[in-house]
């Protein structure tokens, strides 16, 4: 069955390629909010469902895309192990393969390591449609260029994932979250103060006013952390961090345009006169309210970073921090490697058209 739908893919998508016709790679569609909208017929591949290998010894797993992100982490967690990159959930159709594809990384991130940090290997059908696999199932280091972690990321521009292996962690046994009542400066200096101390940091959040902080991992190392640090115990939130990574909070419940900024974790506090959410020990800065692109754009640009319009707004600025021409020039290429007939999520990321 596994190779019949494969092949399945391989067919549609040199048929499409021959037709000229562009395809909308898509199983779950719960990102479909993320990304220029894209255009052409629906390839689905929800149905490629399944865990093809697990070895939880070894600590690594190996799923078809199509699988639901909830089935990952329910499979992972009767092991007490998990996806350390605490990949978001926009919704029960959430799948593994889409999370890959988007790169999406959840609260852990800066402490654990990104999507693209625990992709041991891909299969794919590129825009050719040839059935490729890269990586592997191993943990090793390779050389040459690392395929893998370039799907991630990548929206299905470069090719259909079929298939993910993944590096997993062990759960930790003891979380803790503790709160703090201080500004936005303060917050960011004192969690990259914290950042460079042997702390069991997990993640962190600022919120008018209000900093939090997770500790994670054994018993007596958060206790002990818990001693160093002071605050409170933030009891009232029982469930904030998977609303957080969700984006179930009152932040998020607004139809104004959301703006992500990815700024390096020592930049000071951005200034603009909406809303802000800071996560990642002041790395990730969420801003909601109907901004200027250009204007929010520059402010990122001046602080080492780039500004995402990540959900709502006139998408026609373009959703993707423009390119400098060195980097288009190489995307370009990229792109034409691995998809020359520019068929595949066409105009989901950059308008490649007319190179």
């Amino acid at each position: 069955m596994a190779e019949t739908f494969i092949d399945e893919v391989c067919e549609r998508i040199r048929d499409a390629a021959a037709r000229k016709v562009p395809l909308r790679v898509r199983a779950g569609g719960t990102k479909d909010f993320y990304g220029a909208p894209s255009e052409g017929e629906i390839l689905d591949v929800a149905k490629y469902s399944g865990i093809v290998a697990y070895e939880p010894k070894e600590l690594v797993l190996t799923v078809r895309a199509g699988t639901p992100l909830a089935e990952v982490e329910r499979v992972l967690g009767a092991e007490r192990q998990m996806l350390a990159f605490e990949p978001p959930h926009f919704g029960p159709g959430s799948t593994i393969g889409g999370t890959v594809a988007a790169g999406f990384s959840g609260p852990r991130r800066p402490y654990a390591g990104a999507a693209r940090d625990f992709v041991l290997g891909t299969r794919i059908v590129n825009g050719k449609g040839e059935d490729l696999s890269f990586g592997g199932r191993v943990i090793k280091n390779v050389a040459g260029y690392d395929v893998s972690r370039l799907m991630t990321g990548a929206l299905g521009t470069l090719g259909v994932i079929t298939e993910i292996s993944f590096k997993v962690l062990p759960r930790p046994v003891s979380e803790m979250t503790l709160s703090y009542a201080m500004d936005e400066a303060a917050a960011t200096r004192q969690a990259n103060v914290w950042a460079g101390q042997p702390l069991p940091l997990s993640a962190t959040a600022w919120l008018g006013g209000r900093f939090l902080v997770r500790l994670s991992g054994a018993p007596s190392a958060v206790a002990a952390a818990r001693s160093k640090m002071g605050g409170d115990e933030a009891t009232d939130l029982p469930d904030f961090w998977q609303a957080l990574r969700d984006q179930r909070i009152a932040f998020f419940d607004n139809p104004h345009s959301l703006w992500r900024l990815s700024v390096p974790q020592t930049s000071a506090p951005i200034p603009t006169a909406h809303h802000q959410l800071v996560e990642w020990g002041g790395g990730q800065r969420w801003v909601s309210g109907d901004l200027d692109a250009a204007v929010i754009r520059e402010a990122a640009q001046r602080a080492g970073g780039h500004a995402t319009l990540f959900r709502h707004g006139d998408k026609a600025v373009g959703v993707f921090h423009p390119l400098q021409p060195a980097l288009m020039k190489i995307h370009r290429r990229l792109k034409h490697a691995f998809d020359p007939h520019g068929i595949l999520n066409r105009g989901r990321m950059y308008d490649f058209e007319g190179d």
